[in-house]
């Protein structure tokens, strides 16, 4: 029912710009009054078409409704910033993996230490009260950059609508470009931190598989092994704990048995994936980089332009200032 009305309004719009434009005289008009009347005969049972004074938002209503909302879903698309969507999604899975898998396993690792290499708790006490900073450390990275990835994303989208509205009377305040140029600087320093952490992360795992190479090692058939407990992996060295600890370090089935506990493979697994976490975040903070650096250069184009516009319109208006008093000036004296 709604498509027919809509069909017989649209009918007797263009009926009606019709008649505007002939403009008949009166008997003429009330000729075609009484024969539209009498042809324009409504069924029993079908609604009455709309009134004769439609306005256009009816008309699109009527024959654009499907473009419309096309070139609307097109526009939205248009205005989302990708490269800057795509860097939130990667620096969130990187910090995620980092996050997550480095705080499980540095508590796998002080399980490991506290059963096998130092099983006295005044030996590693300052070791894990390290570990446990370094997890609430972990919390608070976590949250900084679930937040920073939501601001440089939402900043994105600030600069995605000034670039796409670089004619129109969209104009980026210097407030704007101070904020675009900290983002660059903040984003600089904080990919170069996280390359110190990637580095970091790296250490772990390069502890974790010698350990895992040596068990390894042990367990070859054509290695030539004269004595497996002369075979030992000492943590001490590494600086982990203090030299008097004991016992320090595990030999022979003693560390095949430590390689084969479920804390071990856990924890070296998820030391790699916490690095690779790492150096995904590091890519992110660099593509951000790359986007914020853009955006910033565009913004800045974007206000010179808005400047040179400004500066060519009072000119194009002083003179025609100029031109009309001149043309009075002449009418004047004629």
């Amino acid at each position: 029912m709604y498509w027919q009305g809509c069909g017989v309004g649209v009918a007797t719009l263009a009926r009606v710009r019709a008649l505007s434009v002939t403009s008949p005289s009166g008997p003429e008009r009330r000729e075609r009054s009484r024969s539209r009347a009498s042809r324009s005969t409504i069924p029993a049972g079908q609604a009455a078409p709309p009134p004769l004074a439609l306005s256009e938002t009816f008309w699109h209503s009527c024959t654009g409704t499907s473009m419309g909302c096309f070139e609307c879903c097109i526009k939205c698309l248009g205005g989302v910033p990708y490269a800057s969507l795509v860097a939130t999604i990667l620096c969130f899975s990187g910090v995620a993996l980092f996050c997550g898998c480095g705080h499980v396993a540095l508590t796998g690792t002080v399980t490991i230490l506290e059963n096998h290499f130092s099983k006295i708790p005044s030996d590693h006490t300052m070791l894990t009260d390290v570990i446990q900073l370094m997890q609430y450390v972990i919390y608070g990275i976590a949250s900084f950059f679930f937040l920073y990835g939501i601001i440089l994303l939402a900043e994105g989208f600030y600069t995605t609508s000034a670039v796409k509205e670089l004619h129109s009377e969209f104009k980026t305040t210097i407030c704007g470009r101070c904020i675009s140029g900290m983002f660059v600087f903040l984003t600089y320093i904080l990919g170069i931190a996280w390359l110190g952490v990637f580095g970091f992360s790296a250490v772990p795992v390069f502890l974790f598989y010698n350990m895992w190479s040596t068990c390894e090692a042990m367990k070859s058939p054509v290695a030539n092994v004269t004595s497996l407990d002369s075979i030992c992996v000492d943590v001490r060295q590494y600086g982990i704990i203090p030299w008097n600890a004991t016992p320090g370090k595990a030999c022979g089935s003693t560390l095949g048995d430590i390689c084969n506990t479920s804390e071990f493979y856990l924890s070296y697994h998820l030391y790699i994936v916490a690095c690779a976490g790492a150096g995904a975040t590091v890519i992110a903070l660099i593509h951000f980089l790359m986007i914020l650096s853009a955006n910033w250069a565009y913004l800045k184009d974007a206000s010179h332009m808005h400047a040179y516009q400004d500066i060519k319109m009072k000119e194009e208006q002083e003179l025609q200032d100029i031109q009309s008093r001149s043309k009075e000036c002449l009418n004047s004296y004629s």
